[in-house]
């Protein structure tokens, strides 16, 4: 009889956990856009599961399984979001600099934003990728946490109005307004316009990777466009035109001539590329994550992430490529 209910409490055991694990990843898109972290996303959605399979026993059923574990993962990412402040992009704090190094500055103050592989999301429409570009995921970090939650459920997830109610405990003309509120602030935010990563033509790609990888002036000035942006987190310095762009690049980024740059697939709905720049002692070492945004053919905004210990690892890349 003992061996019997042990059997029975192991076989639920696995079900509830099957039943809950097979929301992980959408949970992870919707944590991201809320937290604008990879790293906040899992734990979020991990310290979602373990609430709800405390509670599962007191859950019956009185409404869908996921709409009750989306509940239950906004309340966990208001707690993580509470008292502190936005994830910003460089150009959130305050306009382009010169393509100097005196301007290098990482402000001690700063929690940035950082990227997520395609690979932890969910399979989603083209309307649903693109609220994960950059751009976007930086401006819901100006909404309050109701609002981005409220803005989030209904434009990527397509929940009404009655259903955004319930979960946050308000009254539908509630959310309406929040949500009015929250597209109006969108709206103000200037965003890159850019290609879907799998409609980008793949030739482009490995030109750019010729190119960065020959350090050819020429080749590359022919790819980016003329008002292309650069930024470099978690430095707060960003450039804004092509010149600014390559005086760096052959000025004070000088360093990253001679660099592999490796294709790694789709980061916030768009190319990226991991960059190991010549080591002292032969190799490469890790430089960074470079994400880029392409429009008409030519790249319109780098973001190069420097936080390669935390980032690679996330991509699954070695710590060092041999010469």
């Amino acid at each position: 009889m003992t061996d019997a209910l042990a059997s029975a409490s192991m076989a639920t055991t696995v079900d509830v956990g099957a039943e809950l694990e097979q929301y992980r990843r959408e949970l992870t898109g919707y944590c991201y856009r809320m937290l604008a972290s990879p790293f906040e996303a899992e734990d979020a959605v991990q310290e979602t599961m373990v609430r709800a399979w405390r509670a599962y026993d007191r859950f019956e059923g009185r409404s869908a399984l996921r709409s009750w574990l989306y509940r239950i993962a906004t309340n966990v990412c208001f707690d993580m979001l509470n008292g502190r402040e936005r994830r910003p992009r460089p150009m959130d704090l305050g306009p382009a600099g010169a393509p100097v190094v005196e301007n290098l500055n990482v402000p001690a103050e700063v929690t940035w934003l950082q990227p997520i592989p395609d690979s932890h999301l969910p399979e989603e429409t083209a309307i649903e990728r693109e609220s994960v570009r950059l751009a976007f995921v930086a401006a819901l970090q100006h909404l309050p946490p109701r609002q981005r939650a409220a803005l989030i459920l209904a434009e990527v997830l397509r929940w009404q109005a009655s259903e955004i109610a319930e979960l946050l405990e308000t009254s539908v003309p509630s959310v309406n307004s929040a949500l009015q509120r929250a597209r109006a602030t969108i709206a103000s935010r200037d965003l890159t316009k850019s290609e879907p990563a799998e409609e980008i033509d793949r030739e482009l790609l490995e030109r750019y990777v010729a190119a960065f990888e020959a350090y050819d002036i020429e080749a590359l000035t022919s790819l980016i466009q003329e008002d292309a942006t650069q930024s470099m987190p978690p430095f707060d310095l960003w450039l804004r035109g092509r010149d600014d762009i390559i005086t760096w690049w052959f000025g004070p980024g000088i360093g990253c001539q001679g660099s592999r740059v490796l294709p790694v697939g789709s980061v916030n709905g768009s190319p990226a590329f991991a960059q190991y720049k010549p080591a002292e002692g032969g190799g490469y070492e890790p430089w960074a994550l470079q994400v880029l945004e392409i429009a008409d053919g030519r790249v319109v905004e780098f973001s190069f992430f420097l936080d390669t210990d935390a980032l690679f690892p996330l991509l699954g890349l070695p710590a060092r490529l041999d010469a």
